[in-house]
């Protein structure tokens, strides 16, 4: 087994602990439009593309505020960090490892939630929704982070917190470790992850993955 050079976080539900915002407001825009509460379930993890896609019955005026609607949210949410984890990135970074981000956002609400989180350039990449065609589960954005970072998929360990991520990074070639900050450990394993930690206040998950 190659030994690991890099770590891969996704965004939301990893870096920052946004889930429970876009639980709310998928919920309501479920409600309003399809009648159904479980939407925010169903596209954990996708681009907001793949969100809109669920409302393509409705008239183009009816998408485009619905998608005006989900830009101005990103815009004014919150960024609580998940507990542990700017620590563990810098941890990462002194011990010499390469660290990117790789989410299914788009570049406007990182450049917004980065600098809230005063996270700026520490990441030695990030891949955005703006770099893709294919969203998660395609693998395509995580085989795109380590080639940008000249790197092996083998020598990259993926953090996740959705479903689509997790098979993302499997199908990409790389460890996955889940968090279960929005999915049951159950589900994360099921799809690959080969372990489940609740946050970063513990990293000794991931000294015994070095060892």
């Amino acid at each position: 087994m190659m030994k690991i050079s890099t770590i891969l976080f996704d965004f939301d539900g990893v870096v920052a602990d946004t889930e429970p915002q876009y639980d709310s407001y998928l919920e309501k825009l479920g409600m309003k439009y399809l009648g159904i509460s479980d939407l925010a379930e169903q596209v954990k993890g996708a681009t907001n593309e793949t969100v809109l896609k669920h409302f393509s019955h409705l008239s183009p005026q009816e998408r485009d505020n619905i998608e005006k609607g989900i830009e101005d949210f990103e815009k004014q949410m919150d960024f609580p960090p998940v507990k542990g984890v700017i620590e563990f990135i810098h941890y990462l970074k002194e011990k010499g490892y390469k660290v990117g981000l790789v989410t299914s956002s788009p570049q406007f609400k990182m450049d917004i939630a980065l600098k809230k989180m005063n996270l700026v350039g520490i990441f030695d990449v990030e891949i955005t929704a703006d770099d893709i065609t294919k969203g998660k589960p395609d693998p395509m954005c995580y085989l795109l982070g380590a080639e940008r970072l000249n790197v092996s998929p083998s020598e990259c360990l993926v953090l996740e917190d959705s479903l689509f991520g997790v098979q993302a990074g499997r199908s990409a070639g790389m460890r996955v470790i889940g968090l279960s900050t929005s999915v049951s450990a159950e589900k994360l394993k099921e799809k690959g992850a080969e372990k489940v930690i609740p946050d970063f206040a513990d990293i000794s998950f991931f000294e015994e993955i070095m060892k």
